[in-house]
């Protein structure tokens, strides 16, 4: 993996794949890691062609966790704003999944005249989080720290969710908790909001197992390409990684 040194010296790690064409950069959901998500679907022969960027979020995977960051979504899409900065990227598809397609939907906004491609799969459009972040933020921070942390990558394990207690067990308590926080509380604009505003070519993927879904219908309505991964749901990088890469090259 690859470091980038933010402010006070924590780093940021990430792999990045040679590609002529225009670079793809992975941002990964809760308790995840795109070092651990989506190399499968990197590798694919429909994305071989394109520079691809996983980066592993300020308090996940193989990045520096410190105790002192807030893990906002808002600072997350900065901190990534710094890295492509940095890499003098200044033509990129944004793919985002979960919690990451908010953060995705930050950044791109951040850098609105660099996006090629913002490309989401099943991401939070708006606050009051999903099923896990509530279920993580109905705790507070010590005792999610203390406690319920572990319990819940035990209660992962148990279900038979073994990809996502990986993850999870590579991942700051602190940071879970207030990256739950954050998908929570949302923001002004929403997510949604700065989606459907933003100029560039957007498409939003589900899982066929996600499905029905009111949002189906909505983001059409907003002009949002809208397409469906067979043979998978929330966690499609895990169970279809051939059809998402084909579904992310061909949104490019």
């Amino acid at each position: 993996m690859k470091e980038f040194k933010l402010d006070n010296n924590v780093i940021l790690r990430y792999q990045d794949f040679p590609g002529d064409d225009v670079p793809i950069v992975f941002i990964h959901g809760l308790g995840c890691a795109s070092s651990f998500d989506y190399p499968q679907v990197a590798s694919m022969r429909s994305l071989s062609d394109h520079r691809r960027i996983l980066v592993d979020l300020i308090g996940s995977g193989y990045s520096d966790k410190p105790e002192t960051f807030d893990y906002t979504i808002a600072n997350h899409a900065n901190c990534i704003e710094k890295l492509l900065d940095h890499l003098h990227i200044d033509n990129v598809v944004i793919y985002g999944h979960s919690m990451g397609g908010a953060i995705s939907i930050v950044l791109a906004n951040l850098i609105k005249n660099r996006v090629n491609a913002l490309i989401l799969s099943e991401a939070n459009l708006d606050a009051g989080g999903g099923f896990f972040s509530k279920k993580i933020a109905s705790f507070t921070e010590n005792d999610f720290k203390n406690f319920g942390y572990a319990n819940l990558i035990k209660e992962s394990v148990a279900s038979g969710n073994t990809e996502w207690a990986a993850g999870l067990s590579n991942s700051s308590p602190i940071a879970i908790h207030r990256n739950a926080i954050s998908l929570i509380n949302g923001q002004v604009p929403s997510w949604r909001q700065l989606y459907y505003s933003l100029g560039t070519a957007k498409t939003y993927i589900f899982g066929s197992h996600s499905l029905p879904d009111s949002d189906y219908d909505e983001l059409n309505k907003n002009h949002i390409n809208v397409v469906v991964v067979s043979n998978a749901g929330h966690s499609m990088a895990w169970e279809n990684p051939k059809e998402l890469a084909s579904v992310i090259a061909s949104s490019i």
